[in-house]
């Protein structure tokens, strides 16, 4: 492997391009090339599909479908699995809902990779049915590949699944039911056949991309990503998550406030308890015109548009009641206006004016992290995480931290070995850069003065 130096940092791969750019005609990919499964939706079913996939071999495709925009809760309508000597198999996880027995690490896969796109969207509804990732060996086989994550580290722009198999693979992935509502029973044979095509060529996409990124001496870097997401942590809840109600921002007074929050509550209450998206249960222009006008009465409340036609019956009172609790809550217990607190710094607009230094500093080391990015060809968000950089610039450990100080913070945020030897040099320089010519400046002020 050729290697190249970049001036503040260590010996790294050669930039590397996109892939091939795609066909001028595409070959439509329309029917699952062992023809339609049927819906795996019974315990002997699942027992035979097991057996299957165990009599296998080589990485498995795994897939899942949810009802977002429809359902609260997250979970998996639909599971997918493709393994080359058994087929693909659609697994209806409302009837078969342990599908411990397909766990990664279990007998049946025997640690046999695991190929998603975008996996962070399914691991955590996966998980909830008992299908866990295997862990990576150390001689890196098993663990994860993610297609749509490696796509992005090997330079490809589009890196939709659609877009991607058009790509590398020349054929046109149709794309038309992803939003659809997948709690529907029995699932439409249009539905199954898209599903079973987000995984029929999975694996192919994958080992295109596994090739490219070892070509490019990204691979590594990959698989420490594709660890990164098995391992991540469920993310933590929002602070006052009621403030990223749609059109808040017409709201300035306290009281109106805490009617957004109160109304707000409420609906999510409902949500949770029906299993239905918030705002198929109230639009949010419903709770933003409530605090705006502050109806009296049910009467009035009912004349607000998204508190009649379908409401049931008990709903409106229930709304009306945590509209008067809000508008008799004290001075002291009303939110305030502004952005939900954080334990992060504050927004980069703000900078200038409450530490100028910090915004010198974050401005050069974007700048720096930006051309890093350029370089080796990557999105700039995965050579590091832009919260990451934001936290290092508003409280560095010194002044002017050294490679080695740079190192040890960004690896206390999360950020990968790759990324913190590609960038922490190479930060510390732009960072000391940004202090001198701060200095430079002021020094020249008061000469002038």
């Amino acid at each position: 492997m050729t290697s190249s130096s970049t001036p503040g940092g260590p010996a790294s791969p050669e930039p590397t391009t996109t892939g091939a750019e795609p066909p001028r005609a595409l070959v439509p990919l329309l029917d699952p090339r062992e023809g339609l499964p049927a819906v795996t939706n019974t315990a002997e079913a699942l027992a035979a599909a097991v057996e299957r996939l165990a009599a296998g071999t080589g990485p498995v495709a795994v897939d899942a479908e949810r009802a977002s925009g429809y359902k609260y809760s997250q979970r998996a309508y639909l599971v997918q699995i493709r393994r080359q000597g058994a087929g693909t198999f659609l697994i209806d996880p409302i009837a078969c809902p342990d599908l411990s027995a397909l766990a990664g690490d279990g007998p049946v896969l025997a640690g046999a990779e695991w190929v998603l796109h975008a996996a962070s969207q399914d691991l955590v509804c996966l998980a909830e049915v008992g299908m866990v990732p295997p862990a990576r060996r150390a001689d890196g086989t098993g663990g994860l590949f993610d297609t749509e994550l490696g796509a992005r580290l090997g330079g490809h722009e589009r890196v939709g699944l659609g877009p991607l198999v058009a790509e590398v693979l020349g054929l046109e992935l149709e794309k038309g039911h992803s939003a659809s509502d997948w709690s529907t029973r029995p699932l439409p044979d249009a539905w199954l056949r898209y599903a079973a095509l987000d995984v029929e060529v999975l694996v192919e996409v994958r080992d295109i991309l596994e090739g490219e990124l070892r070509t490019a001496g990204k691979l590594d870097w990959a698989r420490q990503e594709f660890d990164a997401v098995v391992a991540a942590p469920p993310p933590k809840p929002r602070a006052e998550p009621w403030r990223r109600t749609s059109g808040l921002h017409k709201v300035r007074r306290p009281r109106q406030l805490a009617v957004v929050r109160a109304l707000w509550e409420s609906r999510d209450e409902l949500a949770r308890r029906r299993d239905m998206t918030p705002t198929r249960v109230l639009p949010d222009q419903a709770i933003i015109d409530t605090a705006l006008t502050l109806p009296t009465s049910t009467a009035q409340l009912r004349t607000i548009p998204g508190f009649s036609g379908r409401m049931r019956s008990g709903d409106v009172p229930r709304y009306f009641d945590a509209l008067t609790k809000a508008r008799q809550l004290k001075e002291s217990e009303l939110p305030r206006p502004g952005a939900a607190p954080s334990d992060g710094p504050p927004p980069v607009r703000a900078w200038a004016d409450k530490d100028p230094a910090a915004a010198d500093g974050l401005s050069a080391a974007r700048e720096a992290v930006a051309g890093l990015a350029e370089h080796y060809v990557l999105p700039v968000e995965n050579l590091l995480a832009p919260d990451s950089l934001r936290r290092l610039c508003w409280s560095p450990p010194v002044p002017e931290p050294d490679p080695a100080q740079v190192a040890v913070f960004l690896t206390g945020t999360g950020a990968r070995s790759w990324q913190v030897e590609l960038t922490a040099r190479t930060i510390s320089e732009a960072l000391h850069k940004a202090a001198t010519n701060a200095a430079t400046n002021a020094a020249q002020g008061v000469e002038n003065g």
